[in-house]
């Protein structure tokens, strides 16, 4: 039989409580070392917060600084915009020494309604180009009325203010336009303009007239229409060449006719020079057998024609084919 073994040696009871005592010690350590991690994260943890709060700090900080920047240019912008509308011009600008540096004409009513229309349309005209308030335009006419347009407005004025009527600029223009230019005349105008025509009048004369009375017409009209009107108003001759270039731009339809007139006047002139120089190349009387050049001889008290070179008689040269003082190839 083989030897038994001895049996291990047991474990003595210091060890075991050394083992339990390092085991103790692992133990806390562990928990300081957990203690102290959890204690730096929570410090971490903090320390992000408060970057992350003063970072949402500056944040909104520059936000509201932007907002603040619009806001203060948005207020700037809207106070220049309203300070260049509404802002009043200096009271020079409508004084009556302004106004008359534009040299207005006066109005004594001494002509005919078309001078009293043209005279109001430029006074309209200054009035606009200065932006002239309505009660500056009443006080600027009323000044410039002499003579007996001026005791006319002066008996208007009594009567307007007797009816307790306002009197402003509007009221002027209407009742200026009853007196010197009413409505039978604008109509007489308008009839004198749908009548137009060119007749003995040249291309020029029929365009001044014609523009001069388009503004009386009340229908509506457009630039074809304008055209066709003075096309039909030409002469025959000239509506014929003009009709058929379908020109529908006015000032092109009057270019065109101006340039043919002036070529038809042309075409003209040279037939009448040919047909002046007509008669002198065919005289009756002269005889196409002659010499050249013959020189009046005087022979028993008569004239006789003797060629030039045979006669010993001196005399003047003559053209065989006119009878001028001159030689054939220099005959007119």
């Amino acid at each position: 039989m083989a030897p038994r073994l001895p049996p291990p040696p047991q474990p003595t009871e210091p060890d075991a409580s050394n083992n339990a005592r390092l085991l103790e010690t692992v133990i806390d350590r562990l928990q300081q070392q957990n203690t102290t991690l959890m204690e730096q994260n929570a410090t971490l943890m903090q320390q992000n917060q408060s970057a992350m709060q003063s970072l949402e700090a500056s944040r909104a900080n520059s936000e509201t600084t932007q907002i603040q920047l619009m806001e203060i240019l948005a207020t700037t912008r809207h106070n220049s915009r309203a300070s260049s509308s509404n802002a009043a011009p200096p009271t020079a600008e409508w004084s009556l020494e302004s106004f008359l540096q534009h040299h207005p004409a006066k109005f004594s009513w001494k002509g005919l309604p078309d001078e009293a229309d043209q005279w109001l349309r430029d006074m309209e005209k200054i009035f606009n180009a200065k932006r002239c308030p309505d009660e500056n335009r009443l006080v600027y006419a009323e000044y410039l009325l002499t003579g007996e347009a001026s005791h006319w407005w002066s008996s208007a004025r009594a009567i307007l203010t007797y009816a307790q009527q306002p009197i402003t600029w509007e009221v002027f223009r209407n009742k200026f336009y009853e007196e010197y230019f009413p409505d039978s005349v604008r109509f007489a105008k308008e009839v004198e303009f749908l009548q137009l025509v060119q007749g003995s009048m040249s291309v020029s004369e029929y365009t001044n007239k014609f523009k001069h009375l388009v503004r009386f017409n009340t229908m509506a009209t457009s630039e074809v229409w304008q055209c066709r009107k003075f096309e039909n108003g030409l002469r025959s001759d000239l509506k014929v060449l003009i009709s058929s270039l379908f020109i529908r731009t006015f000032p092109a339809m009057v270019e065109r006719a101006k340039v043919l007139e002036k070529n038809m006047v042309e075409t003209e002139q040279q037939k009448k020079q040919q047909a002046s120089r007509g008669p002198i190349l065919s005289r009756p009387n002269v005889n196409l057998n002659r010499t050249p050049y013959a020189r009046p001889a005087q022979s028993s008290g008569s004239q006789a024609m003797v060629v030039a070179g045979q006669a010993n008689q001196p005399g003047p040269v003559r053209c065989f084919q006119c009878g001028g003082p001159h030689f054939r190839s220099s005959c007119p």
